[in-house]
């Protein structure tokens, strides 16, 4: 027969049980929303120096389910931020190095046999992780980057006709230096519009260069960043940035500026239906990021430039003419009123 203490004890563990499960069920409010991302923001930039626009663009690809595309120098800190969003999430990370060499395999995993239970094992890539870092993804040859365009596009890999889901949330994040090119193989059209963001980021300020320097006297700033939110905070983030309201004006709007794209005189190849897509799910989490629950005409140019340069195809083929595009396109397209 059960003593006193152990049937107390189950009555508590029930009533949490339910408790937990009450509160599991219960929709994520914009006000929680807000204070989740407000603490996400401040703990990143607790161990990487990284300006807070750019960071805001981030988390936007995160927000949205999208993929970053870093085009920058070596040493910024790209490995150091992908690792604080990581860790702030209690997330997995991956990083993988391209090199001419690397095999898609090598990324997504392959079947093995196994002697004992006389069968085929999948042991999956680095590809499998919530975070992934590929880092300068121009160096791999388009075999291999094609092996990722399943993953990014449907977040799941085929592997010796047998399909492998990806954990979610997945985020990647690529990089490629826009400096060298030899040895490189540039990315297709059809792979850079799987990147829902591309930003250049420079070199840092003089102030946040100081400050980078300073931490360098505490150690790692990853020993002690603990993490502020969950894979499923992440995911229900995610399912709220869905349901913020873009009215039919501002979806005119953005077809119009997507159109005009297709039209300027510099552009060989304009944006795409999906560009159009992209620029209205970017804009919805720009407007959560924003504390709204509604996209506004400035949410929308806040994320123009990110959305669309890579997605054009200038004569020039230079993104500082790209940049120069949206720009014009976003002066002259007239913007909804009222």
């Amino acid at each position: 027969m059960a003593s006193t203490e152990e049937i107390t004890f189950c009555v508590l563990l029930e009533e949490f049980r339910l408790y937990s499960s009450n509160v599991a069920d219960q929709p994520l409010t914009v006000q929680k929303a807000i204070d989740l991302i407000d603490r996400l923001q401040e703990n990143v930039q607790r161990a990487a120096v990284v300006e807070a626009g750019v960071l805001r663009l981030i988390l936007t690809t995160i927000l949205a389910r999208g993929h970053l595309l870093l085009e920058d120098v070596p040493g910024i800190g790209k490995t150091l931020t992908a690792k604080a969003l990581a860790q702030s999430l209690h997330a997995s990370f991956k990083r993988i190095q391209c090199t001419p060499d690397l095999l898609p395999s090598d990324i997504t995993g392959t079947s093995i046999y196994n002697q004992r239970e006389q069968r085929f094992v999948f042991v999956p890539g680095p590809l499998f992780a919530q975070f992934v870092l590929v880092d300068e993804i121009n160096r791999a040859t388009p075999r291999t980057q094609s092996s990722l365009l399943e993953a990014m596009a449907e977040r799941q890999v085929t592997v010796d006709g047998q399909t492998h889901r990806m954990e979610e949330p997945f985020f990647l994040i690529a990089t490629q230096n826009p400096v060298e090119s030899a040895g490189t193989f540039p990315l297709p059209e059809a792979q850079l519009d799987r990147f829902l963001i591309s930003l250049s980021l420079g070199y840092p300020p003089f102030e946040d260069e100081v400050s980078i320097l300073e931490r360098e006297e505490h150690g790692d700033p990853l020993a002690t960043l603990a993490a502020v939110l969950t894979p499923e905070d992440v995911l229900a983030l995610q399912a709220l940035v869905k349901a913020v309201g873009v009215v039919r004006p501002l979806k005119e709007y953005i077809v119009r500026v997507v159109t005009a794209t297709r039209d300027h005189p510099d552009v060989l190849l304009g944006v795409s239906p999906r560009g159009g897509v992209a620029l209205q799910r970017a804009a919805q989490a720009m407007a959560l990021l924003n504390h709204r629950d509604f996209v506004t005409p400035d949410d929308i140019k806040a994320v123009a430039r990110g959305v669309l340069v890579h997605r054009l195809m200038t004569h020039e083929e230079s993104r500082e003419i790209a940049v120069q595009v949206i720009d014009t396109v976003l002066k002259s397209t007239p913007v909804p009123v009222g």
